[in-house]
């Protein structure tokens, strides 16, 4: 069959779009056009391509088979085409680039690692790192705005369709300043509802598994919460307060180290999660995702092994 020459690059922007924002709405907001506009440049797509993309209803709009079907080659298209506009402009050949998807389990020790392994071996090389819930990447990486995601996200419902690599096994712990009064409570983490609680946001994967070391342990949660999935403010937050942080290990491993936190000792550590990468198996892989991909792997198997950090 073939490309029907009047399926228009507005289209493949609007569809692919809607699909990420999974609303008519929030999608016009981005584009900056009219809901009129918007769904005109929709039924047109669809009239082309003889196929219904999207099921609309009062929660929004989601893919339909079809739908699904066709973003697997949209979003590849649409990135390519973009990168070699981008290439040529101003006459300037830019830098290679790797977009990379960055959840906050692996931001502190992981990703810093993979990207100065990256800088010293191939030196023009741009990476833009993007961090934000896995939803929120993975949906990205469906459409091909990202190269890969990294972190800790097979829970993750958007992962349906990805490819996943499970690089290394993380733990989540609780943690408190140093000096803090849980660390002369005999009865420890039976008084933990007493203080403000840093946990990771609702609804995310990371927030599943610290939920489930509460139950595990029967610990009853505090109501004072600071739910975040900011590592920054996590740390600082609990450094000048009485808060216990919810952790992955990985965040808190050089603090524990440094005695600037210290972990509650609750008898057993959470099994852990898979931290790994992610891939549309539909994208193609660029050079620089490649070398990203191997600096990842190598990383990984240190984590494994307990040669790093």
């Amino acid at each position: 069959m073939n490309i029907d020459t009047r399926i228009k690059f507005r289209h493949l922007v609007c569809f692919l779009e809607v699909a990420r924002q999974g609303s008519l709405a929030r999608a016009c907001d981005t584009l900056a056009i009219s809901q009129p506009a918007l769904s005109k440049t929709l039924k047109e797509l669809e009239s082309l391509l003889q196929a219904t993309l999207f099921e609309r209803g009062k929660k929004g709009s989601t893919l339909t088979e079809a739908g699904v079907a066709f973003l697997r080659y949209a979003g590849p298209s649409v990135q390519s085409l973009r990168e070699g506009v981008n290439s040529l402009r101003s006459g300037a050949h830019e830098p290679i680039t790797v977009q990379l998807g960055a959840l906050s389990t692996v931001e502190s020790l992981l990703v810093p690692e993979v990207v100065a392994r990256l800088h010293q071996r191939h030196p023009a090389l741009v990476v833009s790192v993007v961090t934000g819930p896995s939803a929120y990447l993975l949906s990205r990486l469906r459409v091909g705005e990202l190269d890969l995601v990294v972190g800790r996200m097979t829970d993750s419902p958007a992962i349906l369709g990805l490819a996943f690599e499970h690089l290394y096994s993380e733990s989540m712990t609780l943690v408190v300043r140093n000096g803090h009064p849980l660390l002369a409570d005999p009865l420890g983490h039976k008084n933990l509802e007493d203080y403000p609680l840093v946990l990771p946001s609702a609804g995310t994967t990371i927030r599943k598994f610290a939920d489930s070391l509460f139950v595990q342990h029967g610990i009853t949660p505090s109501r004072q919460r600071l739910e975040t999935l900011s590592v920054a403010l996590s740390r600082r937050y609990v450094q000048c307060s009485q808060a216990v942080w919810v952790a992955p290990f990985d965040a808190v491993r050089l603090d524990l180290r440094q005695g600037d936190l210290v972990e509650l000792d609750l008898g057993m550590r959470e099994p852990g999660g898979s931290v790994g990468l992610c891939t549309n198996p539909v994208l193609p892989v660029t050079t620089a995702a490649q070398w990203c991909v191997e600096a990842l792997r190598e990383v990984g198997e240190e984590y494994r092994e307990g040669t790093y950090p």
